[in-house]
């Protein structure tokens, strides 16, 4: 039997405030290669895990310092690879009192995503792609691998507070992200690097 080849896309900030929304604090230490791989069905292979997010900015020594060192362990995870977009600052005018203030936006995440999925259906990469995600955003995106290769399927996988129709419409299946998942595929609290470098798990993330 031909094993079905997945690659995972996973959009890291709305998995990240789907957890958060959530109150899963402590599920942020995530190792997202064995998120994936326990979300699989038999006879799937994992190939890959696609990883998009951002460097936060305009925050606390502390969060970023969390970020970075989250990154940093997956960097160095076999089989997974980061793509970084933009964290970008927009100012939100209030209409009835005036008041000012600025909202965060990341930028390129989606475009990103969609560029790398239609690459890798054009390059025969994947039978099935794994979309972590509720961004409407991908779904033209789906959209067109769906035309260009009505072979391949595309699964998208729900975060936490994330699930969306528009979305499960175009898709040939979807999931969520349940709790037992994220139990099982949380990153030991201490990674040793290779040169014998340790990055512990944040002690705010419990």
């Amino acid at each position: 039997m031909k094993t079905d080849r997945v690659i995972a896309y996973i959009d890291g900030f709305n998995l990240y405030f789907g957890l958060r929304e959530k109150t899963w604090r402590c599920y942020y230490w995530l190792d997202v290669h064995a998120l994936c791989k326990n979300i699989l069905k038999p006879g799937q292979r994992l190939m890959s895990v696609k990883y998009f997010t951002s460097h936060i900015t305009k925050s606390t020594p502390d969060k970023r310092k969390r970020q970075s060192t989250y990154l940093e362990v997956l960097k160095g995870m076999d089989g997974v690879k980061l793509f970084y977009g933009k964290y970008q600052w927009n100012p939100v005018d209030c209409r009835q009192c005036g008041s000012r203030w600025e909202t965060p936006q990341e930028k390129m995440t989606d475009v990103q995503i969609a560029s790398e999925m239609v690459a890798d259906a054009h390059k025969d990469s994947y039978d099935t792609a794994l979309l972590v995600t509720g961004d409407i955003d991908l779904v033209p995106s789906v959209e067109r691998v769906k035309a260009d290769f009505p072979h391949k399927r595309v699964v998208v996988v729900f975060p936490p507070m994330r699930a969306t129709d528009e979305l499960r419409g175009v898709c040939d299946g979807y999931t969520h992200i349940t709790e037992s998942i994220l139990e099982k595929s949380q990153l030991p609290k201490t990674v040793t690097k290779a040169g014998g470098y340790k990055l512990r798990r944040p002690s705010e993330w419990k």
